[in-house]
This record gives structure tokens, C-alpha cells and sequence, in this order.
């Protein structure tokens, strides 16, 4: 589907990354579809053995996301480039490029061009492999990368500049995940909503965004109903803390900040995943990062029912899978 160029409110534009710390994981806001292209561009360290960038479905560690596009360079031996797929954490078969155009110590510029069913990838304007998927192109919405290499920028282009019968961005297909939330006014903020079904576990609760250019904070509450959060989630700008809060929990974790560093920062796209994993623990993670498992009232007595958002960001996917 093609949207008109004067329909901005349908579709978010992504911007390039600069000098990301590896491994670096990131959404790819709006998919993949045919003819969209990610663009990689660093250079290789004389000693390096291999890099991988991965085309995945989601950012989850354990267990590890499935991988559509594994691209994996190994410059030992005779420099060639291994694809291949991960599917219930187990790999598939193996395909073998040789005569990989790089070594160490080169710059590169690796262009991933995505069709229907194949990736063409190319290195520094040389046609380099074609690999077909090992996933269904709309559920791979996260990209990966890490290894030897250090990477200048990564680039989002909407399609093929040099196919002029492309134009506008193309929208994704709604995948098989609960989509909960779509258009402009039910992503509004604050929002509050109530969950097709109650959370459950296994469950994962997805909430894509940007935070504003001048922060304060913002919130994600799973409630039990308007009036009884059962967590909260907060992010605070002012003294760069995050952390739980709940009304209805006594626990020595709660208010403390997850993880190290301050995570957040103002203008950034961020993926957070909350995945339930026992009827009384869940797990959080920011852009493919563990920030830790936390405790929860029983599900089975205080039931997760509704969805809280507020504060400082723009909403753009709330999924529930």
C-alpha cells in the first residue's frame, strides 16, 4: 500500500543512527516491506574476525528472538559471508558467499534491499548476495548488529531511490500480533485503555515511542481497573531515575532504578517490552537491553486489565502478543 506524500500522521520517518555502542539493537519503526532499504556504513578493524547484522522479530534474549536475515562476514581464513535464520533458538541451514569484497581495515557501505521474499544486499555499490527469508518479511521489525566492526551510521530509506515507480512510504501489513492501538487518536496521550483480554503469562507488551524534546517524565501502568494500579512504570527526566511503583505491593525492589546509566534521552525513538513470565514476575527491556525482572501481585487475584500511558511522549505502536 502507498500512502500520499501529504499524509504524515500514517506513517513514521526514522531517523539515522550515529556511532551506536555494539551490539546495538533497534526497532525499525513501520516494518519492513518490499522496497525498503537499511543502510550500514563502517569500517573493519585490521584484527577483525566476523560481524553479524540480524533481521529479527523482536529484541528478546531469552529466549532469543527468531532471526529472518542473519548476514554474518567472517574475514579468517578466506573472507566470505555466512547467512542464515534462527528459529526456536535453533539454526538452519547455513548458506556460504565466497569472495567477500572486504578485510581488514576497510570502510564499507552495506545497503540491505528488501523484496517480497528475498534481501539483496550489495558492499559499496557491488552486488554482493541474495537470500530469501527465513521469516515472513512483516514480522521482522528489529534490526541487530555486533561483532568486530565499528559502525559510523545506520540509515532508514522508504524505498529504492533509484526505482522511480516507487514513491511515498510504503505502510506495513498488520502482523500476527494483537495490534491494540493504530491510529493517531487512539495513540493520544494520555491514554488509558482497556486490554482485549487480561495479561497472562507468557504474554509480552510492546509500547513503541519518542520521547519529547524537553522531558520531565512519563508513565506505563498496568492496572486492575481505573481505580488500582497494580505497577508502574516511570521514567524521570528531572534526577535521570527509573523505576517501579504500585499501590497495591509492598516490595523492597519497587522504586529503585533499573539497570545502569539512564537509559532515556529526549528526541529518541525506544522499544519497551514487558513480557510476563510467571503468574507473579515479569520482565523488562529497552531496546533489546534487560533492565530486570520485577515481582507482581498473583495474576490470578489481581488481574492485569488495563493500560495506562502519560507524560512526556509520542506514541506510535502498542502491540500484545
Amino acid at each position: 500500500m502507498e500512502l500520499p506524500p501529504d499524509s504524515p500522521g500514517d506513517y513514521i520517518l526514522q531517523p539515522p543512527v550515529f556511532h551506536p555502542i555494539l551490539p546495538y539493537f533497534t526497532t525499525i519503526f513501520s516494518g519492513l516491506t518490499p522496497g525498503k532499504m537499511v543502510l550500514v556504513q563502517g569500517t573493519i578493524p585490521v584484527e577483525a574476525e566476523r560481524f553479524q547484522v540480524d533481521f529479527q522479530r523482536g529484541c528478546s534474549l531469552q529466549p532469543r528472538a527468531d532471526i529472518g536475515v542473519h548476514f554474518n562476514p567472517r574475514f579468517h581464513a578466506r573472507p566470505h559471508v555466512v547467512c542464515n535464520a534462527l528459529s526456536d533458538s535453533r539454526w538452519m541451514e547455513e548458506t556460504r558467499f565466497p569472495n567477500l569484497p572486504l578485510k581488514g581495515g576497510d570502510s564499507f557501505q552495506l545497503l540491505f534491499l528488501f523484496e517480497q521474499d528475498h534481501v539483496q544486499v550489495s558492499i559499496n555499490g557491488q552486488h554482493c548476495l541474495q537470500y530469501p527469508f527465513g521469516l515472513p518479511l512483516v514480522q521482522m521489525n528489529t534490526l541487530g548488529v555486533s561483532g568486530d566492526v565499528v559502525v559510523k551510521s545506520i540509515a532508514f530509506l522508504a524505498n529504492n531511490p533509484f526505482d522511480a515507480s516507487r514513491t511515498g512510504y510504503p505502510m506495513a501489513p498488520v502482523s500476527t500480533s494483537l495490534r491494540l492501538f493504530t491510529s493517531s487518536t487512539s495513540l493520544a496521550v494520555p491514554l488509558s485503555r482497556q486490554l482485549p483480554r487480561s495479561l497472562q503469562p507468557g504474554d509480552t507488551l510492546t509500547v513503541r515511542g519518542l520521547v519529547h524534546e524537553d522531558p520531565k517524565e512519563f508513565h506505563i501502568s498496568l492496572k486492575k481497573d481505573p481505580s488500582h494500579t497494580t505497577l508502574s512504570f516511570r521514567v524521570c527526566f528531572t534526577d535521570k531515575t527509573v523505576g517501579w511503583s504500585s499501590s497495591s505491593l509492598q516490595s523492597p525492589e519497587l522504586g529503585k532504578m533499573l539497570g545502569t546509566g539512564f537509559p532515556f534521552y529526549p528526541q529518541r525513538y525506544f522499544e519497551l517490552l514487558l513480557r510476563v513470565c510467571t503468574e507473579d514476575h515479569l520482565k523488562l527491556a529497552l531496546n533489546g537491553t534487560p533492565l530486570g525482572k520485577q515481582h507482581l501481585p498473583p495474576l490470578a487475584t489481581s488481574p492485569v486489565t488495563e493500560l495506562a500511558i502519560d507524560g512526556d511522549l509520542t506514541l506510535y505502536d502498542v502491540l500484545l502478543c
